[in-house]
């Protein structure tokens, strides 16, 4: 026992009325009634008296009191300030609280009102469950490094990509959800990830990609002048969906000047997009000169106002761009340049997330940030889609010559 401590007995706490007890190096027991006080340590830190709380009696016995005190006399020792370090711990305790899992179940708990049965099957959630919780769930999300993220899931890359996708897409959604909850995230962490994982990845998913490295030497054999080459070489510079560009019609190309750029702009007809029911807004695609370049050489070829007819009647159908892709011995398919596309911002660029995600005609957050963010990006998109152009025609010095098809 420490010389002149422990001054005080538990009959005293318990019996003695208002008044201040000292319990000997700097404890003291505050009493407001016979029933009621709280425990006070008094130290000097830096040669500042401070007053530190440790509970009230109801709260924190007089052993619990004392160990307390001590606790924090030896930090003063230490050189630091208990207030300070009782704080900092508090933070870093309630951080900590924030684990993936959590962040996890709270986000899927709200958002699988949107699923099928409410999610009862699991089949949503699992690709996190079985692949990304078991490894990471215990970290704060706030903790969160890329890095890991790789580690964990890189080995499905060649395995299951598409499970690999899926688990990326929905551990994106939570790290949204973490931040819209005020937590301290960075939410381009899984695009960091996919960039670290390699454009293996893009080969996940039903529809093959190509790798956005051999864009340029396939751009470069669509040079025939032919509907199915223009509408081709327009599919990878837009990075639109087929239906859209092979419906695509003059009308819907025009120039304007928005916040003193002169823009070349397609507006795709609400009715030809893909999205949530309901949606009744247009999208407008901005076109780079390379673009334009084929819409030109298009409008030669148009029929009834459709740049890209079909020899007989209506326009250019899927099966036939896919079709050519198929002869040309390539696993990739017309819709995969969207995953092309994607990867090579992610790598190749230092495009926010949701402007990225809006080059692909994306919704980006949940409903609520999406009711208030109403900015289509397009002036930023404007100046990606040049830079993707550049690359796709070779004048980025990235052209790489296309692997050989397998036999």
């Amino acid at each position: 026992m420490a010389k002149g401590r422990n001054k005080l007995s538990a009959v005293m706490v318990r019996q003695a009325p208002a008044g201040k007890y000292g319990d000997g190096g700097g404890l003291w027991l505050f009493k407001s009634s016979k029933d009621a006080g709280s425990w006070v340590l008094r130290v000097a830190v830096h040669g500042r008296l401070r007053h530190m709380g440790l509970g009230s009696i109801s709260d924190v016995g007089m052993k619990e009191a004392r160990e307390a005190a001590e606790k924090w006399r030896a930090t003063v020792r230490a050189g630091n300030d208990p207030i300070k370090e009782r704080e900092r711990a508090k933070r870093e305790a309630a951080r900590n609280l924030h684990m993936l899992k959590d962040v996890a179940d709270d986000f899927f708990e709200g958002y699988k009102a949107r699923l099928k049965g409410d999610g009862t099957a699991g089949r949503w959630f699992s690709p996190l469950t079985l692949h990304v919780l078991p490894k990471l769930g215990k970290v704060p999300v706030a903790n969160l490094d890329q890095v890991d993220i790789r580690d964990t899931l890189r080995p499905l890359r060649d395995t299951k990509p598409e499970t690999m996708r899926k688990a990326l897409n929905r551990l994106n959604l939570v790290v949204r959800h973490a931040a819209a909850l005020g937590l301290d995230v960075d939410t381009q962490i899984i695009d960091k990830a996919r960039a670290r994982i390699g454009s293996g990845d893009i080969k996940s998913g039903k529809i093959p990609a190509m790798a956005w490295q051999d864009v340029p030497a396939f751009f470069k054999t669509l040079d025939d002048g032919s509907v199915t080459h223009l509408a081709l070489r327009l599919l990878i510079l837009t990075g639109v969906r087929s239906a859209p560009l092979r419906f695509i019609r003059d009308d819907q190309i025009t120039r304007e000047k928005i916040d003193g750029h002169n823009l070349d702009i397609w507006t795709v007809p609400a009715e030809m997009q893909k999205g949530r029911k309901g949606k009744t807004e247009a999208f407008r695609v901005p076109l780079s000169a390379e673009a334009m370049k084929v819409i030109e050489q298009a409008r030669r070829l148009a029929r009834d106002g459709y740049l890209f007819p079909s020899t007989k009647k209506g326009v250019v159908s899927d099966m036939t761009l896919g079709m050519l892709m198929r002869r040309a011995g390539l696993e990739a398919r017309p819709h995969g340049f969207r995953s092309s596309l994607r990867v090579w911002l992610a790598e190749c660029t230092d495009a926010p997330h949701e402007v990225a995600e809006t080059v692909l005609q994306h919704a980006v957050g949940n409903k609520v940030t999406r009711a208030y963010q109403r900015s289509d990006h397009l002036i930023q998109r404007a100046a990606l889609m040049v830079r993707w152009a550049d690359h796709v025609t070779g004048k980025s010095g990235n052209v790489v010559q296309l692997a050989e098809a397998r036999g």
